[in-house]
């Protein structure tokens, strides 16, 4: 697979220029790379790691859009779901969840029977097993600890997550690249060109030598997300286009009662969704949705947030007991939602993404509002279909709807792939799990760098078991520029118990080693990775702030 190069002294003009690497600049950069057009995607910050990298990991078939009769939107998340389960098999997964149908909840039982039974009918032909209606009997077997409140029937929705969403970002940007996208992280757009009366281009700060540079694009796709306004007002408009709510999620470890499956329930509080949600050993539980005027730049949970998630499933499995010091860490961003004056009720503002086009002087500026994980790639293909319009080019049919990512299997079921790379590998069976599980079929280069130096199959991590290989091929092939980039979004090293605090030494000591970092930006890095993870309020930090108060 060709390297993810993230870094050029410069680019030439290209027909798109796409602000933003998050989902929906990712699907749009992937999406015109594959149509054969010139692009260039560009972010201030890594791949994914802004509103893509704090969200419910969920490949939504769009059961709650029922309610609100957006049949449309349900249609176009089953479809997508089905095309990611297909595309992406190594990385989004079935993932039943369970619906309690209790007296106390908003909506009756008989109605959300039958919004399962309609989804089932709407989904006819899906890659997943129907959806049940699950007896009392049934929850006592598999569900005891809900049963024990007295739950009597309930639903099983079968539906989709992506547990390492960070990787399904990184292999979005890597298949761009090996398309022809150019991809540049790390580098802030300063200011959008116009000549003739139409935005051509932008100018981005250099982030090797801090320059002024200048990119001519015959289109720019303002793709920024919670930062859409930001752009919008370097071309002198201030209408607000985003309303952001925040969502946030706690990390747990196993708990007594803990489900083995996800529990899609309602809070007691106000009635809007929760879930719990089993992930990589360990429990999340989330979300919040409020209304969010504060700074963008460093969004963390605060104690009510915790208070309100803890008790939920407190009330909902009371053998849990969870209290704050039982948070490992937890993460928080904003939704890029379209603004709504007086904003009430956050959980009712559409999810329907916007995709705007500007006339007059700002004629060559396409601006994307709102956008799911699950629907991104439909959203990349609809941008792209806008942008070959106005570039004058016929419309091509999509080629990302059959298009596999990098890691996935070929020609193959990912079951018999996953079992062949893990028996194959020269690697201890722990570490070729790991690394099929994390990287796909994108595991066998990792491994041929293992072999190739037997101080790269040391582990650096014992948690997570990630070995110095994966340092090595995040910078290498995929385009990891700091140590956070390595830790949290290329590795996963940071969905470990304390957020990779402890790992943080032993992967700088590569990136020096291995990969001739000066020892000078290994200690600042080092020191940036700290100050980055206070955002997800780690046990690990808490308790250390605690111990020197005292």
């Amino acid at each position: 697979m060709p390297s993810l190069t993230t870094y050029r002294a410069e680019v030439g003009a290209v027909d798109v220029a796409i602000i933003g690497a998050g989902i929906n600049g990712l699907a749009a950069a992937r999406e015109c790379a594959a149509r054969g057009l010139s692009v260039l995607l560009i972010d201030q910050d890594d791949i994914g790691s802004k509103t893509s990298a704090i969200s419910t990991r969920l490949i939504h078939g769009g059961l709650k859009y029922l309610e609100r009769l957006q049949v449309g939107l349900v249609h176009e998340s089953i479809r997508e779901r089905n095309i990611l389960l297909a595309q992406a098999p190594h990385l989004v997964k079935p993932y039943p969840m369970l619906i309690p149908f209790s007296r106390t909840q908003s909506r009756p039982g008989w109605l959300l029977a039958c919004g399962l039974l309609l989804h089932d009918l709407m989904a006819i032909g899906k890659k997943l097993p129907r959806n049940r209606i699950l007896s009392g009997r049934q929850i006592r077997r598999r569900w005891p600890s809900l049963a024990a409140t007295g739950l009597r029937w309930g639903g099983l929705f079968h539906d989709a997550h992506v547990p390492l969403t960070e990787r399904l970002a990184v292999e979005l940007a890597v298949e761009a690249h090996t398309r022809g996208a150019v991809v540049l992280t790390h580098a802030r757009v300063e200011e959008l060109v116009h000549t003739d009366e139409r935005v051509s281009g932008l100018r981005y700060r250099d982030r090797v030598d801090g320059t002024l540079k200048e990119v001519a694009a015959s289109v720019v796709v303002n793709a920024a997300g919670p930062w859409v306004d930001d752009i919008l007002a370097m071309v002198g408009l201030d209408e607000r286009r985003i309303g952001p709510t925040k969502g946030s999620h706690c990390v747990v470890d196993r708990f007594d009662g803990a489900p083995e499956t996800c529990v899609f329930f309602e809070s007691p509080r106000d009635a809007r969704p929760m879930f719990v949600l089993p992930w990589e050993g360990r429990y999340m539980i989330g979300t919040t949705d409020l209304p969010y005027d504060g700074s963008l730049d460093e969004i963390a949970i605060d104690d009510d947030e915790v208070d309100y998630l803890l008790s939920a499933v407190n009330e909902l499995i009371p053998t849990a007991g969870l209290h704050a010091d039982d948070v490992l860490w937890s993460y928080s961003g904003v939704r890029p939602l379209p603004y709504v004056e007086d904003l009430r009720q956050p959980a009712a503002v559409t999810r329907e993404h916007q995709i705007v086009r500007h006339r007059g002087t700002l004629a060559g500026l396409v601006t994307i509002v709102g956008g799911k994980l699950t629907t991104h790639r439909a959203l990349g293909e609809q941008v792209v279909d806008l942008v070959e319009t106005m570039l004058g080019r016929r419309r091509q049919p999509s080629p990302t709807r059959t298009a596999p990512l990098p890691g996935a299997p070929v020609g193959e079921e990912w079951s018999v792939a996953r079992e062949r790379l893990i028996a194959r590998s020269a690697l201890p069976p722990a570490v070729a799990t790991r690394l099929v599980d994390t990287y796909g079929r994108t595991s066998l280069e990792i491994e041929a760098l293992a072999l190739r130096d037997p101080d790269l199959a040391e582990v650096v991590d014992p948690d997570s078991g990630a070995i110095a290989a994966e340092v090595v091929h995040a910078v290498r092939s995929e385009g990891a520029f700091t140590l956070e980039d390595v830790i949290l979004r290329r590795t996963l090293i940071g969905i470990n118990g304390d957020v990779g605090l402890a790992a943080a030494p032993a992967v700088a000591e590569v990136l020096e080693t291995k990969c001739g970092w000066p020892a000078d930006r290994v200690g600042s890095e080092l020191a940036a990775y700290r100050r980055a993870v206070r955002r997800f309020r780690p046990r690990t930090l808490r308790s250390t702030r605690a111990a020197h108060r005292a």
